[in-house]
């Protein structure tokens, strides 16, 4: 074997090994396998829960992940993840996209991507109508439950400095928990708080602090340097929202023949850092 031969050998393979390794596009990883895996969490009702008769995931969230899947024309194959579970299991590739109460904070945008706005969350507080609270200044310096990790759980720190926040595992437990007075106000959505005003027994009645705390925009979660991923999932909200069909599945979960009668206020749009 010449030295000239080894020679040019040996520089193509360090050529080879100086080229930078080429980054899957999830836009076409996504299309090629025909299956778009989306996290949820399958415990927040009317967002993502199984349905006691068919034990199908159903929900908001859940059909918004089927709209994007159906837009991108694959299959959709949901995954059930705890709320502090939800950022983790998306950067380890576990899911494709997060359609799971996930509401944008600055702290999150670092970690992950954010599609375009398409739920806003009225953030509120509940009580028990016994306890004669009536403002959100009454609460500072009592008891708060939320669920544990969420956004409304380091938000309600912030908000009522002087007030011991406890957190829970889920909505259902933080209701528990203010059923039995272990905590002066729950803070979660109002479509959340809302179910459980409504299942609350007549002699223990609940009632939301008419004021919100804030508006809380939420977004689907997508893998950060995934830009035709993100812009294929933001055309799909927007032009979704332009024919109609965000609003149908709206009113399918929160409208007028509902128990949450809720108004859509809100449009799908850029989230603006708060």
């Amino acid at each position: 074997m010449s030295y000239t031969f080894v020679c040019r050998f040996s520089m193509a393979l360090f050529l080879l090994g100086s080229i930078p390794a080429v980054h899957a596009d999830q836009l076409d990883d996504v299309k090629s396998s025909g299956m778009l895996n989306c996290g949820t969490l399958g415990t927040s009702q009317p967002f993502s829960f199984q349905d006691n008769d068919t034990r199908q995931l159903v929900g908001f969230d859940v059909d918004i992940c089927k709209l994007v899947a159906d837009k991108l024309g694959v299959d959709v194959r949901f995954k059930m993840m705890s709320v502090a579970a939800r950022v983790p299991e998306l950067n380890e590739k576990r899911v494709d996209i997060i359609a799971a109460n996930l509401g944008y904070t600055p702290a999150r945008a670092e970690q992950i991507a954010f599609s375009h706005q398409y739920f806003a969350s009225r953030q509120m507080l509940m009580v028990r109508q016994e306890s004669n609270i009536e403002s959100i200044e009454q609460l500072d310096g009592r008891r708060v439950g939320a669920v544990k990790g969420s956004s409304s759980e380091r938000d309600i720190k912030n908000r009522l400095p002087n007030s011991t926040v406890t957190g829970y595992a889920d909505g259902s437990a933080t209701y528990l928990a203010l059923q039995q007075k272990k905590i002066d106000a729950q803070y979660g959505s109002e479509a959340g708080l809302m179910r459980f005003v409504q299942q609350a027994p007549a002699n223990s009645p609940l009632m939301l602090i008419e004021t919100a705390v804030f508006v809380e925009p939420w977004g689907l979660g997508i893998r950060k340097n995934e830009p035709e991923f993100l812009a294929a999932v933001n055309q799909i909200l927007v032009e979704a929202d332009a024919s109609g069909e965000m609003t149908e599945i709206f009113n399918k979960w929160f409208g007028a023949d509902t128990p949450y009668a809720m108004q859509r206020a809100y449009e799908v749009e850029p989230i603006t850092s708060l």
